[in-house]
């Protein structure tokens, strides 16, 4: 099995479509919810584009395994496993593509909810569908993927209120499916590093522009499918 290396792919490729869709689909679906914090907690998002949207006057703090996208002296290169922080520290963590990376499951999430002040929330993203599994996700070293029942399950699991949860990338899904189709006809011949699918010029205004319609609807309605999970979810007070 390949090893993946820590972090994510957009440190060395921001400008991929992908990474600048979630950019708006999270804003949308979930940025209601940040509010005004204090403390604000980014795990594994330290390289900074897709997460835009969370910055303000507020005090945030990036952790990563991977220390290139980390500010020195605000950041910290740590595990979602372990946090190094005291509980009930921060009033918004957000985990966007972390959760699925982590085992044991309950122990990560356990982390994310311990570190929250009451009323605080939980702001995630994952990836869906057991289904749609290929090497990808191999070598990206992903444990799992979801459903939003799933998802569901192992907030409320921590002792967490789930406020909303909704699939995200619906617009682009029948290109995910058609391209994850594909990867499991050529698997056999697939590279042994992680590569994102390369797409032209013109494929690349296709599914941008897909993405913010989508965009416009996650501000007013949940979807009931696509290759991501969105959740909102709120430490009991």
């Amino acid at each position: 099995m390949a090893v993946s290396q820590p972090g994510s792919s957009s440190i060395g490729q921001p400008d991929y479509w992908w990474f600048r869709a979630r950019t708006e689909l999270l804003g949308a679906a979930l940025g209601d919810f940040v509010g005004s914090p204090r403390r604000l907690l980014d795990v594994g998002s330290a390289d900074g584009p897709s997460v835009s949207w969370l910055r303000g006057d507020h005090q945030r703090v990036a952790i990563d395994l991977d220390p290139r996208g980390l500010t020195p002296g605000r950041d910290v290169c740590a595990s979602a496993l372990a946090l190094p922080f005291a509980s009930e520290t921060f009033d918004v963590v957000g985990a966007f593509d972390v959760i699925e990376h982590c085992e044991p499951e309950a122990r990560a999430v356990a982390e994310l909810a311990r570190v929250l002040v009451p009323g605080g929330r939980l702001l995630a993203s994952v990836p869906a569908y057991t289904w749609a599994w290929t090497d990808h996700d191999v070598r990206a070293g992903h444990q799992r993927r979801y459903t939003r029942r799933r998802l569901v399950a192992a907030v409320e699991a921590a002792g967490l209120t789930v406020r909303r949860s909704t699939y995200g990338f619906a617009g682009v899904f029948p290109f995910f499916a058609a391209e994850r189709l594909v990867r499991r006809v050529r698997r056999g011949g697939a590279p042994a590093e992680q590569r994102l699918p390369q797409v032209s010029p013109a494929m690349d205004r296709v599914l941008t522009g897909l993405s913010a319609v989508e965009a416009r609807v996650l501000r007013r309605r949940d979807l009931p499918f696509g290759s991501s999970v969105f959740l909102v979810a709120e430490k009991p007070g």
